[in-house]
């Protein structure tokens, strides 16, 4: 099971970190990731991280802003948001797979809920 928390109203420029949290069965090939869906738009990859080794991959939206990172003692990815941008408001996802193709949502097989980011300009 994942769990998303961090979300919430920010201004433009300023930064969040959202947090993943994983529990149950962690399989050490798991890549946790993160989607985001804006209003009327296609949910999106945004960056995996690999649960074992933490080898990371970003979309090119991220920009240099985002990084993902990796708690195995406490079975958290988190995802750090700089420079925070309107066009990144969203619904933030994190999703597992096993699949070696972590960067399209349609091999992710496990699902968080979801946390609301919303940026004001």
């Amino acid at each position: 099971q994942l769990q998303a928390s961090g979300g919430g109203l920010v201004q433009a420029g300023t930064s969040l970190r959202l947090s993943c949290a994983v529990s149950g069965r962690i399989y050490n090939n798991y890549k946790i990731g993160w989607f985001r869906q804006a209003p009327g738009k296609e949910r999106e990859f945004v960056a995996a991280v690999t649960w074992s080794g933490g080898r990371t991959s970003y979309a090119g939206s991220a920009g240099g802003r985002f990084a993902i990172s990796k708690d195995n003692a406490k079975n958290t990815v988190s995802l750090r948001m700089d420079s925070l941008e309107p066009e990144d408001t969203a619904v933030y996802y994190c999703a597992a797979t096993q699949s070696g193709v972590f960067t399209m949502q349609g091999y992710y097989r496990e699902w968080g809920q979801g946390t609301q980011v919303t940026v004001s300009s």
